[in-house]
């Protein structure tokens, strides 16, 4: 009979601070909104298939399968897909730290291909996956180690170039209604909505958001909308009243006035003041 043991050290692990606080699977279809937007926690996309690019502030980067790209708190960026091969990708929503290489100056992001270790990654995504979505027995601890061991991997990959540096704990409620705005912000949504979704007094929700991002939820709301309406009005021959409809303000009137304290203009001084070459023909 033969046996090989090997004995392991006592050793403590830096990643153990790691929170998720969301993980979805994600196709950029032709419908998609790429709106700059920022979360107060790490995010990281693991691109399954598909072309395109994540815009991170004034860069632009190309992406493609088995790509990974890893966005720091507090960073604006989009993600854009190509209509003839759409981005599917995998995000995860990563409270305790960020992730920076020692070999990048820039400590907004981090982005590299995974090589071999993809199937790795993708199998321990697809199992995190499924235990949010199953709820099974330990659902929790279970995605929570396999959250560790996937960092562990993407760190040994870069021969432990990737730092994780901690920050502040935020206010999950918070960044839970946030991304659900960033989300669904073209949707009918009332303050009450938004509490019952994190299980708080409406006014005490307004209260920590305010003190968390400096607006009030449906101040952050509108400017969402806003920053849509004008891609609306530039791109598009869609009628105030149809605009006003489709990012689902509750009348032309309210539209208006949300617009006009944010641009100092009505919506159609706005349209009439754009260069010939930015209006629809």
């Amino acid at each position: 009979m033969s046996m090989r043991r090997y004995d392991s050290k006592e050793y403590s692990c830096g990643a153990t601070n790691l929170k998720l606080l969301y993980i979805t699977m994600s196709k950029y279809d032709n419908d998609w909104c790429s709106i700059m937007h920022s979360h107060q926690c790490i995010e990281l996309f693991y691109v399954v298939s598909g072309y395109g690019e994540f815009r991170v502030e004034e860069l632009r980067l190309p992406v493609s399968a088995n790509d990974a790209v890893v966005i720091n708190p507090n960073v604006e960026h989009t993600e854009i897909g190509l209509p003839q091969l759409p981005l599917e990708y995998i995000v995860l929503g990563v409270e305790g730290g960020e992730l920076l290489l020692s070999d990048n100056e820039d400590s907004r992001y981090c982005a590299f291909n995974c090589g071999q270790i993809g199937k790795d990654v993708l199998f321990y995504l697809r199992a995190m996956l499924d235990e949010m979505r199953l709820c099974g027995e330990y659902h929790q601890s279970v995605t929570h180690n396999l959250l560790e061991v996937l960092f562990l991997i993407l760190i040994r990959h870069k021969s432990a170039s990737l730092v994780l540096r901690p920050t502040p704990k935020q206010q999950r409620e918070c960044i839970h209604v946030k991304r659900y705005i960033d989300d669904h912000f073209k949707e009918k949504i009332t303050l009450e909505q938004l509490a019952k979704l994190v299980h708080l007094n409406k006014f005490h929700l307004a209260h920590i958001f305010r003190k968390e991002y400096g607006v009030s939820p449906i101040s952050y709301l509108n400017v969402k909308r806003i920053e849509e309406s004008r891609f609306l009005l530039s791109d598009t021959n869609h009628s105030v009243s149809q605009i006003a409809n489709v990012l689902g303000f509750s009348s032309p009137n309210y539209f208006s006035q949300c617009f006009a304290k944010m641009a100092g203009m009505s919506p159609t001084k706005y349209r009439m003041k754009l260069p010939a070459s930015q209006k629809m023909s």
